[in-house]
């Protein structure tokens, strides 16, 4: 096999594991659409608000298990496109060809892809949605912050511009399929994890 058909290969599967979204799949299991439920969103946040921690812990590793391998296949077996492969992995996420093109956010499987390409990023990225995620409560903001800062890291870490185009274009692409949740801040409407707010509550207890 060429190298270049073994490149558009390795997309073409990047694509088709992102697909397999990890809801969807064990919703099957359980007889339920999680899109069908809660915000509609088949993503690990919806899920543990509508089937519990167990059952969203499963949509978590298989939504990140699948962004690391799509991204390990390509670096093993044509490293110039690993990048472009992470990215198609999140983009099969967000419209899943097997689940009628509606997925979820693409996060979880960003950071399974970063583990792989870029495994000093996750740390940083985690605790930027700690942080904010402890300090406001709400999850889509904390999410679309800890993106926003990899493009930072990138910049201060010398990363390189594969790194760094990446991460541009998953903060403004996370950005975006967050944008219902951004609505939802700036009309006081969205939804948010109070069990989180751990900062709030120390400052009540002062």
């Amino acid at each position: 096999m060429s190298p270049v058909l073994a490149a558009a290969c390795l997309l073409c599967v990047a694509y088709l594991l992102g697909s397999l979204s990890g809801s969807l799949l064990l919703g099957r299991l359980r007889g339920v659409d999680v899109r069908t439920l809660g915000s509609g969103n088949a993503g690990g946040t919806n899920a543990f608000r509508t089937q519990g921690l167990r059952f969203a812990l499963g949509v978590v590793l298989i939504d990140v298990g699948k962004g690391a391998l799509a991204a390990w296949l390509a670096l093993r077996f044509a490293p110039a496109v690993a990048w472009p492969a992470a990215a198609l992995a999140v983009v099969g996420h967000v419209w899943p060809v097997w689940h009628g093109f509606r997925g979820g956010k693409g996060a979880a499987t960003a950071v399974g892809a970063l583990l792989v390409l870029w495994p000093l990023a996750v740390p940083l990225l985690l605790g930027v949605w700690l942080l904010v995620l402890v300090a406001t409560g709400y999850v889509g903001l904390s999410t679309v912050l800890a993106t926003a800062s990899l493009p930072l890291w990138a910049w201060l870490f010398d990363a390189g511009a594969p790194r760094l185009a990446f991460s541009v274009a998953l903060a403004l692409f996370l950005a975006f399929t967050h944008r219902g949740n951004l609505q939802r801040l700036r009309h006081g409407t969205e939804s948010r994890f109070e069990r989180a707010r751990l900062l709030r509550r120390r400052g009540a207890r002062a």
